[in-house]
């Protein structure tokens, strides 16, 4: 018996009455998988059409870049990275476990588990930075119509951003999917309406007069926005997959994770290129307030929608995070049910939020260091785990190799998968600067090119898929095809 059929695993006993989710990391069984690729739309469309993307404008054209470089490497940047998740959500429905679990196929069961705890350490950061902006907002828009402002609006909109986040999160798979059917309607329809409302402001002689920026310039901006889009998620993708039945269409969940979660980022950057550029002072104030500056230019009569949109939307992202985080916390083998492990993750993020909007001085540039750094051991890691998605798992996981315990198939350590992962680690974090305090250590092999730009998170990517690219064809020139064997009742 392996580890798929263990208490902790299966999600634990729920509390009494709530229709939690009963699944921990364990195989999914077959009379559990349902629906189609399609359903996997609202999920991601929900998680990224946050106003956060019209921030993402002014954020590009910080990088000193013109808006016709932003927009092209913008676009080949936001969907390329969710391309990624839709390879990795690929992985779900062959294995039907959660993408942590399956990166044990590549990595060894222990080998593994540094890479999870990075993962688990992305995941908590990015529902606290998601739960901050609602924050944030919320004070800001609040401040504007006179109902208060300060920090007992802060610190009451943190408890309900907070309280909704990891409810959801406690119920589990079903809530947050239909949860997030409603995110997407109501956040769309709200999205546009906003969009409508501020296109009189742009201008559009200030903004084709932007400047062009060097070729260093805007593939540090494509590295930047790749990582704050589809490269965030690319380590949970395959946990919506995991509950699709394994006959489901291969090129169907690989087509609307990307359509799915590329699409509002795109249509929100370029809506959010076309404001930043036609004000400079809109673009400062979104560095210090990336959500709040942009209800700053609206009539006064649509605030209070903007912040439903704005909390719906964040939220939608900050859902599938703390989903993930408490599956993360479980694969580095914490014994406990999974809705407490969302709780733990719950404290961690109130905890993070409270240091960075009452004590810490500098959000964005925290913000900016935070993607580039755990950017790159993420762009690693999905560099080993696609080649050996590609080359070794064509025909599926084998499930007992997943898990340890008698009857386990599986390596403690392969070497070739923390090797390969280490190398474009080490390579990739010499080769990126950051100028952000706490964050001026890296790039220690940093010159020409690559100095004060973000290539080495690309670097990163090539270094790692090629050298377990050459042991992975190498093995399966030397292994017989074969169809993995799967473990009873999961």
């Amino acid at each position: 018996m392996v580890e798929v059929s263990r208490g902790t695993s299966r999600g634990g006993a729920a509390p009494a009455g709530l229709p939690v989710e009963a699944n921990g990391i364990n195989v999914i069984t077959p009379e559990e998988r349902r629906g189609s690729p399609r359903d996997l739309f609202w999920p991601w469309f929900a998680a990224n059409v946050s106003v956060l993307g019209l921030s993402y404008g002014a954020f590009a054209l910080g990088f000193g870049v013109s808006f016709w470089q932003a927009l092209v490497a913008g676009l080949v940047g936001v969907t390329f990275s969710f391309l990624l998740c839709g390879f990795v959500a690929l992985a779900g429905k062959r294995g039907s476990a959660p993408t942590m679990v399956l990166s044990r196929a590549a990595f060894g069961v222990r080998g593994n588990r540094l890479p999870a705890a990075l993962s688990w350490l992305l995941t908590v950061g990015w529902e606290t930075v998601l739960a901050i902006l609602a924050t944030l907002a919320t004070a800001t828009v609040f401040d504007r119509l006179g109902w208060g402002g300060g920090d007992g609006t802060r610190a009451a909109a943190l408890v309900v951003v907070a309280a909704l986040t990891v409810a959801a999160g406690v119920l589990g798979f079903e809530t947050i999917m239909r949860f997030q059917t409603l995110i997407t309607v109501v956040t769309g329809v709200l999205t546009v309406v906003y969009v409508i409302l501020v296109a009189d402001q742009v201008d559009w002689d200030a903004v084709s007069a932007l400047p062009s920026g060097s070729a260093q310039q805007v593939v540090g901006m494509l590295v930047f926005l790749m990582t704050g889009f589809g490269l965030g998620w690319v380590n949970a993708a395959a946990d919506y997959s995991r509950y699709l039945p394994r006959t489901a269409s291969t090129g169907g969940v690989v087509a609307w994770t990307t359509f799915g979660g590329a699409l509002a980022p795109v249509l929100l950057l370029f809506a959010g290129l076309l404001l930043a550029g036609s004000d400079p002072d809109l673009s400062a104030a979104i560095g210090a307030d990336p959500i709040g500056a942009l209800g700053t230019i609206l009539p006064t009569w649509f605030l209070v929608p903007f912040i439903v949109v704005v909390v719906l939307g964040l939220i939608g992202g900050a859902l599938l995070d703390i989903y993930s985080s408490g599956l993360n916390l479980l694969t580095l083998g914490v014994r406990l049910p999974r809705y407490q492990s969302v709780v733990i993750d719950g404290v961690l993020m109130i905890v993070g939020a409270i240091y960075m909007l009452f004590i810490a001085e500098d959000f964005l540039g925290t913000f900016q260091g935070f993607l580039l750094v755990l950017g790159v051991p993420l762009a690693a890691w999905a560099a080993v785990f696609l080649v050996d998605l590609a080359t070794l798992r064509r025909h599926g996981y084998d499930e007992r190799a997943l898990y340890p315990g008698p009857g386990s198939t599986g390596r403690a350590v392969n070497p070739a998968g923390v090797v390969a992962w280490l190398a474009g680690v080490v390579i990739g974090l010499s080769l990126i600067t950051s100028t952000t305090k706490g964050f001026t250590w890296l790039g220690w092999w940093a010159k020409g090119a690559f100095k004060g730009s973000s290539l080495g998170l690309l670097v990163a990517f090539l270094v790692a898929g090629a050298v377990y690219g050459l042991w992975a064809s190498t093995a399966a020139r030397r292994t017989p095809s074969r169809e993995p064997t799967p473990t009873t009742g999961g």
